[in-house]
């Protein structure tokens, strides 16, 4: 039997199927951006021919399939979210709008607001209001609701999000909204906050409440559809979809809470890191996922990822719990450009998979990293997905020297400079996830992946004096290979806040005793095995604005003075987040949080590379690296474990190339991962990849 997880990206979809041997075989399909299914059916027919089977037949013997979707971010990124309506207690339908009264970059006097979406006319105020205790202080109007469903209608709303003031601690109002809702307006998707995010902060609630309702409908969609599609095939198991927090949901639940899989896709490759991590034996990594598109950074510290309370894509809060990911425009694909002032930049824009680098042959006509690449001499024209789809080095040229005639500069320049450009991006990219927030990047080894990953990688770690890159086997298609070492995990919170000395443990048991039942009671229709449970509050000092995460593992509830023990995490991991604490402050308990995880089978180990030979270069290439070098190319596939490549040399795959510079070392090891050093001598420096 195997299990498949399916990664669909920007430019290409990528599949990796596991069976009971620890075996993986993958595949790649170009996307498809106007209906992802049909590029996920084209992978699975690959990989199907990969394995020496029909489509049909390898369905049938698939138990498990986990996918990460980019649909919900899209949808969000490119404006193609549901037509969104909002019903909020009167007087307070502007907040999506006023924000907290800050923009992303609050310093940027031209930058505009992102537009709401909601707009005016879809915002309605319904005459309703509860207080901060839950007391009811205006009941329910239900004129005044049945004016603004018939408002909603009138507007042909394809969602509804209903966000009531104080809602988070009674949501009987929101409950009898949707009831209305459902008799006036049939088949419209419904987005309650009392559901969604049950905690503090307006606009938090209200902002996660709307981005809910605007991308369900999109994921539902194409989730039925994909489904369909797969029942049609053969397929009978559950199909599983990746969270933004790094487990994994069924589809039905996915729906319920679409603003959870806005991150799906990069979740995958963290969900791979961590596992990765441990078969590193090295606590401290930084992923590095580079793709076709975008490139997706974040941080394992002692094994373990870090979960943001908090994210905004496209401008819109999200306060679901995800893996803090940062997420750059930079990817092979991106398209280089002269901006007003004559300087070469590169990215965000992305060719995408249609058309795609002019080299695809496609009808792109704009000049792209991995033009640039091919210009260079790093990638082999012949070889590109095992030759299935030839580049064509003529066409790159062409758009490298139009590119290089706006700049002033020769063929060889330009190309250099793109990689110099986007290199450097992402190696600010990477300063971002760790040294903005006291981590010195030096004590991390870089673990890359993702198609484009090892032609960039050493040339980044330069830029960070970073020694060690450690590059998987697996890498184009390792974000796929870590869906399946994820768990099914259901996030609830529920606020609670108090002076945290004064809350008995008792009351608090009672709560995350609640919120255990109700996690083990979403899971139970799609999972019947182990069940592990964790457990945390938010808490702060009574003057701050944001709370901090403590985990309660390891507390005894029921033991005198534990809520002592509690304040005194919140001190100790104040002062590891911020270097000091305040212990003679007040402290708050906001809210309770309880993730419900079901523990599904890891995939096997990768089998041990066997015992051969040091493979020798298969052919030797022109590379340039501030001229041109004579460099030993060798099959991945094809090396022996302990054997040592140094640079410069290119190390390829059906579907990766890796590039070892000058001074850069590669040890190959048992697993066929490759452990690279990074020289140490002809440290990069700005300029340095131009010719002399």
């Amino acid at each position: 039997m195997y299990r498949i997880g399916i990664d669909v990206g920007g430019t290409f979809t990528d599949l990796a199927a596991v069976d009971e041997r620890g075996q993986v075989t993958s595949a790649k399909a170009a996307s498809t951006p106007p209906d992802p299914s049909l590029g996920v059916m084209e992978g699975l027919a690959r990989l199907a021919a990969a394995l020496g089977l029909e489509p049909g037949r390898l369905l049938a013997q698939t138990e498990r399939i986990v996918h990460g979707t980019t649909v919900a971010t899209n949808a969000l990124l490119e404006g193609k979210g549901a037509r969104v309506g909002l019903l909020a207690t009167e007087g307070h339908r502007d907040v999506l709008e006023m924000r907290e009264g800050l923009k992303e970059d609050r310093y940027n006097l031209r930058m505009p607001p992102p537009e709401p979406l909601a707009p005016r006319a879809r915002r309605l105020g319904v005459r309703e209001r509860l207080r901060a205790s839950g007391e009811v202080e205006t009941p329910l109007d239900r004129r005044s609701l049945a004016r603004a469903i018939r408002e909603l209608k009138r507007h042909r709303v394809e969602a509804v999000a209903v966000c009531y003031l104080h809602a988070w601690r009674d949501g009987r109002h929101e409950q009898a909204t949707r009831a209305a809702l459902a008799e006036e307006l049939p088949g419209v998707y419904v987005s309650l906050s009392s559901e969604v995010l049950p905690q503090i902060k307006e606009y938090e609630r209200l902002s996660t409440t709307v981005v809910n309702a605007a991308v369900g409908p999109v994921l539902a969609r194409y989730l039925a559809g994909l489904r369909a599609r797969l029942e049609a095939a053969g397929y009978r198991g559950p199909v599983l979809i990746m969270q933004s927090h790094g487990g994994v949901a069924s589809i039905e639940e996915s729906v319920r809470l679409a603003a959870g899989s806005v991150l799906s896709g990069p979740a995958g490759g963290v969900a791979a890191s961590r596992y990765g991590a441990r078969l590193l034996h090295a606590g401290h990594l930084i992923p590095f996922d580079m793709g076709g598109t975008s490139t997706d950074i974040s941080l394992i510290v002692d094994g373990a990822p870090h979960l943001a309370a908090s994210r905004g894509v496209g401008g819109h809060r999200i306060a679901l719990p995800s893996l803090d990911i940062a997420s750059l425009g930079a990817g092979g694909g991106s398209i280089a450009r002269v901006d007003a002032g004559g300087l070469l930049r590169v990215g965000p824009a992305s060719a995408g998979a249609d058309p795609g680098p002019a080299c695809y042959g496609r009808g792109g006509t704009q000049a792209t990293v991995t033009d640039a690449s091919l210009v260079l001499g790093y990638l082999n024209p012949r070889n590109f997905l095992g030759g299935r789809m030839p580049l064509d080095a003529a066409a790159a040229g062409r758009v490298v020297d139009a590119l290089a005639k706006r700049l002033g500069i020769g063929r060889l320049a330009a190309a250099s400079g793109i990689h110099d450009v986007v290199n450097t991006h992402m190696a600010e990219g990477i300063r971002v996830v760790s040294v903005r927030r006291g981590v010195d990047p030096r004590r991390f080894a870089l673990l890359a992946f993702g198609g484009a990953a090892g032609l960039h990688i050493t040339s980044v770690a330069r830029r960070l004096e970073i020694g060690r890159v450690v590059l998987p086997r697996l890498a184009a298609v390792l974000s796929a290979w870590g869906m399946l070492a994820s768990d099914l995990r259901c996030e609830l919170v529920e606020t609670h806040i108090g002076e945290a000395r004064a809350v008995t443990a008792t009351a608090l048991g009672r709560l995350l005793a609640r919120l255990e039942a109700e996690g083990r009671r979403r899971l139970a229709p799609a999972f019947h095995g182990p069940v592990r449970v964790e457990r945390s509050v938010d808490m702060r000092y009574g003057e701050q604005i944001f709370e901090i995460r403590v985990p309660l593992d390891g507390l005894d509830l029921s033991a005198a003075g534990v809520m002592a023990a509690v304040v005194e995490r919140f001190h100790q991991r104040h002062e590891e987040l911020y270097t000091y604490s305040m212990r003679d402050q007040e402290v708050l308990l906001v809210n309770a949080r309880v993730a419900v995880v079901g523990e599904l089978p890891e995939p096997p180990r990768e089998p041990e590379l066997p015992v051969r030979t040091a493979a020798a270069p298969r052919e030797q290439r022109r590379v340039y690296l501030g001229k041109w070098r004579e460099a030993p190319v060798f099959d991945l596939q094809a090396l022996a474990a302990g054997q040592s490549i140094p640079g410069p040399a290119v190390v390829e795959s059906e579907t990766t190339t890796v590039l070892l510079r000058e001074g850069d070392r590669a040890a190959v090891t048992a697993l066929g991962w490759l452990d690279i050093e990074v020289g140490r001598r002809n440290r990069w420096a700005p300029g340095s990849g131009l010719p002399d």
